[in-house]
């Protein structure tokens, strides 16, 4: 019954085998109790889960995002003296503000929820690796010109609309749907099955009025 009420809910979507869901940074560190969690993140693990399920169904594509970061990264606020975790920083490649130490490569926090279905991906894209740059857009570092190679994979599986949900809204989901965008896909932005941060404050409000503009879809639970 479970499966037929999401078809319901969801058929008027346009997932086909044309179609990726990108499911962004749903790890231990960004939910509560993690180093860096985002305000109610535990609360999409299921319902990103149950509606990948689904979108396999439809014959789309999985692909999950995976924040890794190397110790001692230039994004964390302990690489920079006398700094704290929230204080602004303007570098290229970085900002605009310091992070706690967070997703380090190989960590239990750096791990991809465990009751997500990671047997439906076709990739794991693995970004934040560079220890200079962060990466908060699944297609390009921070320094807005090193690719992560996600176009070129999506052209080669014939994507032409990409889907995308996880954490965080105002950061990763948010700079993944722009990026997408400008690569020329169609982007749908599924804000129901995302959370933000809001750091600075009104962050994730100018988050979704920016995608709107650029003619992302914003996709509600309504």
């Amino acid at each position: 019954m479970h499966v037929i009420l999401i078809q319901m809910k969801f058929d008027s979507l346009p997932i086909d085998n044309h179609s990726v869901l990108l499911i962004v940074d749903m790890q231990y560190d960004f939910l509560p109790k993690g180093a860096l969690p985002v305000p109610s993140g535990d609360e999409i693990i299921v319902p990103i889960a149950n509606f990948a399920e689904y979108f396999a169904a439809q014959d789309g594509k999985i692909i999950f995002t995976q924040d890794w970061h190397p110790e001692g990264h230039l994004s964390f606020a302990s690489a920079h003296p006398n700094s704290s975790p929230g204080d602004p920083i303007e570098a290229p490649g970085l900002g605009p503000v310091l992070w706690p130490d967070h997703c380090i490569q190989d960590s239990h926090g750096a791990q991809i929820h465990d009751k997500l279905p990671l047997r439906l991906a076709v990739a794991i894209l693995r970004k934040g690796y560079r220890p200079t740059i962060d990466s908060y857009s699944a297609f390009l570092e921070n320094d807005h010109k090193t690719p992560t190679g996600l176009t070129g994979l999506l052209q080669n599986l014939n994507i032409s609309k990409v889907f995308i949900c996880g954490l965080a809204l105002d950061y990763c989901c948010y700079y993944s749907a722009v990026d997408a965008r400008d690569e020329g896909f169609d982007v749908y932005f599924l804000s129901f099955l995302s959370r933000g941060i809001d750091q600075p404050e009104n962050n994730i409000e100018r988050a979704l009025l920016s995608m709107k503009g650029k003619g992302i879809h914003i996709i509600t639970d309504e």
